[in-house]
């Protein structure tokens, strides 16, 4: 699997980008550190920064320049043509880019004021943010968090080329942080040639287990790719989440099929537009497959229940470079004592259990079980520990 822009070569995929310095630019980074300008990172921007470094977001090298953006906005594409669905900026204010001069190297500081990256300034430009929440978005409604964002950042956009000063073990999760090369090489050592990639920002429960199952049947290997970088203040903690993982792969999966690694990026809540984004990603990591099931990365009222699997259809067989496996939305039959989707189950509405986030977090705060048609009990119990704060 060539990274998405790449070429299969006589057999052999284009390289990642890496945009992580050697020890020699490093060097020369540091020595310069005190006399450049800076611009500081939230916390998407820095993870945006780790994605373009590491390769997860090729072909891209660096923030997009006016060109990739005003295609990507509208048509989903870069200027060459290429699909891509989510603009890739780094917004500042007027007062931060007046003072930055154009082929001049600026400073990239985390939230903390810690040096981290380069940026090799090409441009800067302004943009519509109501275009952009409109088009990626799908709305210019204030309340949805992706669209917040956008409202609030900076006016101006900064492109060019970035570096990464130095890739440094996650804080968390070093023991599952698996870049793109190295889940290719675990892939390749494996021996997969067919692997199918599941991303979820929520704890797994039984309807995930059953769509990623089902998946497995047809490929050689699943790479569990839960997000932890930036997402809403109510969605469950990355860490509660991967302790929900460590546990019902433990009891409930083959260990020889499934790689479990973190996805560092960043929500967008972009509902259609980031399953593409997402699909493109784990393309990167060396997915073949990913698996997209009902209301993916939607939030609220925003996206209908499978708008996220439509949208593949806007473009042509193969031009995305990974195979979108649809799913519908899995329950519990009580007719056959088991998982299903409407496409397998003879039950009626009123013989199905499937419960909504909002309805399990209340149980789960009064300190109740859901039922075991919902969730692993394990799981439930790990849950529960995190949500009366006894993690």
């Amino acid at each position: 699997m060539a990274p998405h822009g790449g070429k299969l070569v006589d057999g052999v995929a284009s390289p990642l980008v890496n945009r992580i310095a050697s020890p020699a630019q490093k060097a020369e980074f540091l020595s310069k550190a005190e006399h450049l300008p800076r611009v500081e990172l939230d916390e998407r921007a820095f993870s945006d920064l780790v994605m373009i470094a590491i390769g997860a977001f090729s072909p891209l090298t660096g923030f997009m320049p006016e060109a990739d953006y005003n295609n990507v906005v509208p048509n989903m594409r870069l200027a060459n043509g290429l699909p891509w669905s989510i603009p890739i900026t780094l917004s500042v204010t007027e007062a931060v880019a007046a003072p930055l001069e154009i082929g001049a190297l600026v400073r990239l500081d985390d939230n903390t004021g810690r040096f981290v990256g380069v940026l090799e300034l090409s441009e800067k430009y302004t943009y519509d943010k109501q275009k952009e929440a409109i088009n990626v978005y799908r709305t210019d409604d204030e309340k949805h968090p992706g669209v917040k964002v956008v409202y609030d950042q900076g006016n101006v956009n900064l492109a060019g080329a970035i570096w990464l000063l130095e890739r440094e073990a996650h804080p968390q999760f070093p023991t599952y942080q698996i870049d793109p090369a190295a889940s290719r090489a675990q892939f390749q050592a494996k021996g997969w040639n067919t692997i199918v990639g599941f991303q979820t920002r929520n704890p797994i429960h039984r309807a995930h287990e059953y769509i990623q199952k089902c998946a497995m049947e047809t490929v050689d290997g699943l790479f569990l790719h839960p997000l932890v970088g930036a997402t809403k203040e109510d969605d469950i903690p990355a860490d509660v989440r991967m302790r929900c993982y460590e546990i019902i792969l433990e009891h409930y999966y083959p260990s020889d099929r499934v790689i479990l690694g973190i996805n560092p990026a960043a929500m967008r809540y972009a509902g259609p537009r980031e399953a593409i984004f997402h699909a493109l990603i784990r393309k990167n990591y060396g997915c073949t497959h990913f698996i997209v099931g009902r209301d993916h990365a939607g939030v609220g009222d925003y996206y209908g229940t499978y708008d996220a699997q439509h949208i593949f259809s806007e473009f042509e067989p193969g031009e995305l470079g990974i195979t979108p496996m649809m799913f519908e939305h899995a329950f519990y039959c009580q007719v056959t004592k088991s998982m299903a989707t409407t496409k397998t189950s003879p039950s009626t509405p009123e013989q199905r259990v499937h419960l909504s986030g909002t309805k399990v977090r209340e149980l789960l705060r009064k300190g109740e079980l859901p039922p075991p048609e919902f969730s692993r009990p394990e799981v439930a119990a790990e849950l529960i520990r995190a949500m009366q704060g006894n993690t």
